[in-house]
């Protein structure tokens, strides 16, 4: 009995951990993702804006004031720098001037992290307010015309650029696919089902738009141009034409046919999922009406044999 139940509870603890794992993961997973981008954009970005307008706030006004630094405040400000901060020292003309504006530096940046709740600096949201409008002035000057040309001629300055120019046209295809402008973008508007690459294969794909005129003329048949993309990197794929007769409609959207083709069809649409739930279902419950049966009918030939045998006597 002992040995029967040791099998048991291996195969309920791994399908229960891994359905835990299943429920906790994606959350897991997301917000660890969302930690990591704000920790690069709050160190990479954010903290050297803010030390940008630290500087600026001392090299364009007196505050905060420190002129009247005694002989000894300012050997206690001497003993308290790094061997860097020494050699800066040495270098300055003037020593006295060069340790006031370290005073006071360090007195601007303890008055900036006790503005803070919780222990996190809310004057650290200058830098981040303005990253977003540096980006928005980014995006306003490309929009014009001078800064448009100016931008392509940057672009292909960078595109002769050794090694950079392998990873750049790559790294621009994703940026331009996840947040590229919509203007210039493919419009999906539908999506459907054909034969790719070959009759009694199926592909899912996305209907882009009406085909070239020359090809229609040409297959005297109404066509339409069919986006393939291809798994797990979907802003990539194929374009291809197709009749309208030999295509499916797909009652689903462009996000579930993404995240079908994404996950390599592990992940279903809704109602696709909940048919195929129920034919898992119906499968099982066939199976256990089966055994049922069998079991109901097991006696069924001793019963017989007994009455022919009772016949026969």
């Amino acid at each position: 009995m002992a040995a029967d139940l040791h099998p048991l509870i291996r195969s309920n603890f791994r399908r229960f951990f891994l359905r835990g794992l299943g429920i906790l993961l994606p959350s897991v997973l997301t917000l660890w993702i969302l930690v990591a981008v704000y920790n690069f954009v709050d160190q990479k970005i954010a903290a050297p804006i803010n030390r940008g307008v630290q500087e600026l706030v001392l090299w364009s006004t007196p505050w905060p004031y420190a002129d009247d630094l005694t002989d000894s405040e300012l050997q206690q400000l001497e003993s308290e720098l790094n061997s860097q901060q020494r050699k800066d020292l040495k270098a300055a003309s003037d020593r006295t001037a060069w340790l006031e504006y370290y005073a006071r530096r360090e007195e601007l940046r303890q008055w900036w992290n006790r503005s803070s709740i919780g222990g996190w600096a809310v004057l650290d949201l200058i830098g981040l307010l303005i990253a977003v409008v540096l980006i928005y002035g980014v995006g306003l000057m490309v929009g014009s015309y001078i800064g448009h040309y100016t931008f392509r001629r940057g672009e292909e300055l960078l595109r002769r650029v050794p090694v950079f120019r392998q990873v750049y046209p790559y790294v621009k295809q994703v940026t331009d696919f996840l947040v590229g402008d919509t203007t210039g973008k493919i419009q999906f508007n539908r999506v459907v089902a054909v034969q790719y690459p070959r009759k009694g294969l199926w592909s899912v794909g996305l209907v882009t738009g009406e085909t070239m005129p020359r090809i229609e003329s040409k297959a005297d048949r109404k066509c339409i141009t069919v986006f393939i993309p291809s798994s797990p990197t979907p802003f990539t794929g194929y374009v291809i034409t197709v009749p309208v007769e030999d295509t499916i409609e797909l009652n689903i959207s462009i996000d579930q046919a993404l995240r079908f083709t994404v996950s390599g069809g592990v992940i279903l649409p809704g109602a696709d999922q909940q048919q195929e739930q129920q034919q898992v279902e119906a499968q099982a419950s066939g199976a256990a009406d089966g055994t049922t049966a069998q079991g109901q009918a097991g006696p069924q030939p001793a019963a017989g044999g007994a009455n022919h045998d009772d016949r026969s006597a």
